[in-house]
């Protein structure tokens, strides 16, 4: 099980920048530790003009697939599950995230982000996280906040993880808690 501090998960409102805290984090890393390895993966808007219409999952070595639009409406598409107005591409989500989660003796951190409504339409999804927690091997992650006083039942169950730190961002703490969770895993990671 994921010793205590070593899971620290990110939340706030959609557009408070908890992806940016994210990669902001990584790249801090990777400048003060060069032979870093991470594996995982974020998400990042895909906007036509000022309209989002969709998602893309990028992984740690910087493959890109769609995870959800509000374009594409192709007849398979028609069978996707849908997060409001959004379709969800289970099989490009998997094809890409699931090769990312997979537990390697080598690995330094794991980057998830998010562990959320549209990723968790995927069955292996949260087992590959709970597996990642049980390694032992640091995790940054996002995790959306509860809608209507209620998570997300996958999302609870991290957030009551007992090596998990729950940090809620907001627009006037996220430089200083970016700082933080970067000196807290500079300081858990092995220094190549």
């Amino acid at each position: 099980m994921a010793a205590t501090g070593k899971c620290f998960l990110v939340t706030g409102p959609p557009g408070v920048g908890k992806t940016t805290l994210i990669i902001k984090v990584l790249e801090s890393l990777k400048i003060s530790n060069p032979d870093l390895k991470v594996q995982g993966f974020y998400t990042r808007e895909i906007r036509e003009g000022t309209e989002r219409v969709g998602f893309e999952v990028v992984t740690s070595d910087g493959r890109k697939g769609p995870l959800a639009s509000t374009k594409n409406s192709s007849v398979e598409s028609l069978r996707w599950p849908t997060v409001g107005r959004y379709r969800v591409d289970v099989a490009s989500f998997e094809s890409l995230a699931l090769p990312e989660l997979q537990v390697k003796e080598d690995t330094d951190l794991f980057i998830i982000d998010e562990v959320g409504k549209m990723e968790l339409y995927s069955s292996s999804f949260f087992p590959a996280v709970l597996k990642i927690l049980e390694s032992n091997t640091p995790v940054l992650a996002s995790i959306p906040v509860p809608k209507f006083g209620r998570d997300i039942p996958g999302v609870a169950r991290l957030k009551n993880h007992p090596g998990a730190t729950i940090f809620t961002l907001n627009t006037i703490n996220r430089d200083a808690i970016k700082e933080h969770i970067y000196s807290q895993l500079v300081d858990l990671l092995p220094k190549h």
